[in-house]
């Protein structure tokens, strides 16, 4: 039978975290999410259009657990910052859908001087995975979905002495090749994951051609022929959200989907979510191998400034008893692992993922002490 939003398990419980909730594939998939019971973390550039979106699917799904955090993917300051502010908050982070995206727009460098597709639809998503993998391994079975494009046929691997496409910039060029990475990092990742025992699968989900801002915002940032010609197009043919959301969808839930596999509607526009062939020369270990040390290497600027040394103590409250049974609350110093931030988003993705066997065995060992430590200081 073909697979539809009532297919998806019951979710109360868990945590999913989607980039752009706030409109299109990222909102049907945030109100799918919460029907279903998961609290919603909603990542969006701005609070303005973030808050309405929430309000709506609240009506739609009246007691959805739903939080707002500002995620600015052009920013790794604000990567590094929505990151920590997320995993602080959630310990367990069982989906994140890695769904912003921009499309088709005249060359322009974020704050960090990376070139603004690949950086939005890439290199942030990147980051904000690795800030949040240490979350992700303390689910029992991880979902990481990134949102590719048929456009990925137009694109190729990055060139690592011009990964800000200096030379020979082209919007649908750039596009594509932004595209073609999330691809890439979903094969590259799932790999590294799977080889290292982790309890986390990455999948891609492409949508197909669906009717959301995408192609609106590109013909207003650069009204030419071919963004103008999308932006008619999709509105006369293209599908609608709802049914564009279904492969991210069923890549985030469905208890059957397949490490590393590619979701897409069967018939591009119409049609149930089915697992796809990539079909792409550019998938390759080389290629992939490429795509990882650019994205390690540009999203080091994503380090928090200031940090104590490798191994510094984290402080935890506690409680002390003071003279006379009165209560006074206490500083407990819990030793803790080197956070992925310290070591840049993409070397501590690597780290993490290498040491996934035994790394959700230390959190746990960590933890533990902590409690010990609490409870014998709050023992009469």
């Amino acid at each position: 039978m073909a697979w539809t939003t009532d297919d998806i398990p019951e979710l109360t419980g868990r945590t999913a975290v989607v980039t752009g909730a706030n409109g299109g594939l990222g909102f049907e998939t945030a109100r799918a999410l919460a029907r279903r019971g998961a609290h919603v973390v909603m990542a969006v550039r701005n609070l303005e259009r973030g808050e309405p979106a929430r309000d709506a699917i609240i009506r739609d799904t009246p007691g959805a657990s739903l939080e707002l955090v500002v995620l600015d993917l052009a920013s790794l300051a604000s990567v590094r910052e929505a990151g920590a502010t997320i995993a602080a908050a959630h310990p367990v982070v069982d989906i994140l859908v890695n769904n912003a995206g921009v499309m088709g727009i005249p060359y322009r460098r974020t704050t960090d001087g990376h070139e603004m597709q690949f950086a939005v639809n890439h290199l942030g998503h990147f980051a904000l995975t690795a800030l949040l993998m240490p979350s992700m391994l303390r689910s029992d079975a991880g979902r990481v979905v990134s949102v590719t494009s048929t456009a990925r046929f137009l694109g190729r691997t990055v060139d690592p002495h011009d990964p800000s496409t200096e030379k020979g910039y082209g919007p649908w060029r750039a596009y594509g090749r932004a595209k073609l990475a999330a691809a890439q990092f979903t094969v590259e990742l799932d790999r590294r994951l799977a080889t290292a025992g982790a309890p986390v699968r990455a999948l891609a989900a492409d949508p197909g051609f669906a009717r959301t801002d995408l192609q609106a915002n590109s013909a207003r940032q650069k009204p030419g022929l071919s963004q103008r010609f999308f932006d008619a197009s999709v509105r006369r043919v293209g599908s609608t959200p709802e049914r564009g959301a279904l492969p991210q969808l069923r890549a985030a839930t469905d208890p059957r989907a397949s490490g590393g596999a590619l979701y897409a509607l069967r018939f591009v526009m119409r049609g149930a979510p089915v697992r796809f062939p990539y079909l792409s020369p550019f998938l390759g270990e080389k290629s992939r191998a490429t795509l990882w040390t650019v994205s390690e290497r540009e999203g080091r600027a994503v380090r928090r400034r200031g940090d104590g040394p490798p191994g510094a103590a984290s402080i935890s409250p506690g409680v002390e008893r003071r003279r006379g049974g009165a209560r006074r609350r206490r500083d407990v110093t819990c030793p803790r692992r080197r956070r992925s931030s310290e070591r840049g988003p993409g070397r501590g993705l690597a780290w993490i993922v290498a040491d996934a066997p035994t790394m959700r065995a230390r959190v746990q060992a960590v933890e533990g002490q902590c409690r010990a430590r609490i409870a014998r200081i709050s023992s009469p």
